[in-house]
């Protein structure tokens, strides 16, 4: 089934040619069919960009699915066109008196930052509130799974000697959960961080879990018990050369970086990475929308929350 965009939106042109099943809103009010309603807040300075790699791995799925996008107003975007978020965006608290099946809260280059001194930091706060009351399940991608850890639960994050950068290994922690369904003992995700969270102190907190590791780049997904928050510290959405973009760019920028590991054929930047996390990026975010989205989810909109069974 496809995800739902509007026909303006330019990553409908990039998902379209690589036959990824979209919809307009008019063609999807025709079908006799309740699609999920999905909310991105998302937070990236390439939202365009960003918002192409979420739609493809949303749009890869068997479930159709009606997406709005949310940007935050204390923060003034300079990398994505004015005229692109006016005509695609909205504020979160214009939303908040509705009810979404799903939300994807996006990461954001500001880890090294404290969490306070993020400048919406007390907007991104009201969305996490909002959420547990008006969402079904969300799903936080790399610096807002440290902001939700910290906000909902005090769970610091730690500043790296040196970037979580490149492809690395993960094993499953309970690989009998449904989130995890069909994934290998050893699948690969993309890192690209400053920071990070540790074990010891989620071990801490009785209200979460922790569901997949890495030997090299740490806790990889973090579970509330009720399982209607994930906490992503990698990067699975990303596109083949996301990696070698943000590489070329510091690059230029003067700054000593080591290559992204893994990535490139014997970690050599002059050669063309290679791709080792696209299947289980698939299977991770249908997983989600399948199992602790659509199968659980009220029929009736309004009666969300309601406890994953």
């Amino acid at each position: 089934m496809p995800v739902i965009i509007p026909k303006t939106l330019p990553a409908r042109a990039t998902l379209e040619g690589e036959n990824i099943f979209v919809m307009d809103d008019d063609r999807a009010s025709h079908q006799d069919i309740r699609p999920l309603r999905l909310a991105i807040l998302n937070l990236m300075p390439t939202k365009i960009s960003t918002e192409t790699q979420l739609l493809r791995m949303l749009g890869n799925s068997p479930i159709q699915v009606e997406i709005s996008l949310l940007n935050t107003i204390s923060h003034d975007s300079k990398n994505t066109p004015a005229e692109h978020l006016l005509e695609h965006y909205v504020a979160p608290r214009a939303v908040f008196s509705q009810k979404f099946d799903g939300l994807i809260i996006t990461g954001a280059p500001v880890e090294l930052l404290p969490f306070e001194e993020v400048d919406y930091w007390g907007e991104l706060k009201e969305v996490l509130d909002w959420s547990e009351e008006n969402v079904h399940s969300t799903f936080h991608i790399c610096w807002a799974a440290q902001a939700g850890l910290y906000h909902r639960y005090g769970i610091p994050k730690y500043k790296l000697n040196a970037k979580m950068f490149g492809v690395f290994a993960h094993h499953t922690a309970l690989p009998n959960e449904p989130l995890l369904r069909g994934f290998d003992d050893h699948f690969y995700a993309p890192h690209s961080r400053h920071t990070e969270i540790r074990r010891s102190d989620i071990e801490q907190v009785a209200q979460v879990d922790i569901l997949a590791e890495s030997p090299e780049a740490g806790v990889y997904i973090v579970a509330s018990k009720n399982r209607r928050q994930f906490y992503v510290t990698g990067h699975s959405e990303y596109d083949p050369l996301t990696l070698k973009a943000e590489y070329d760019r510091d690059v230029s920028k003067g700054l000593n970086l080591a290559p992204p590991r893994n990535y490139y054929p014997n970690d050599d930047p002059s050669q063309p990475p290679f791709v080792l996390w696209r299947s289980h990026a698939h299977l991770f975010y249908a997983n989600w929308l399948n199992y602790y989205v659509y199968q659980n989810v009220p029929y009736d909109i309004q009666k969300i929350p309601q406890e994953w069974k």
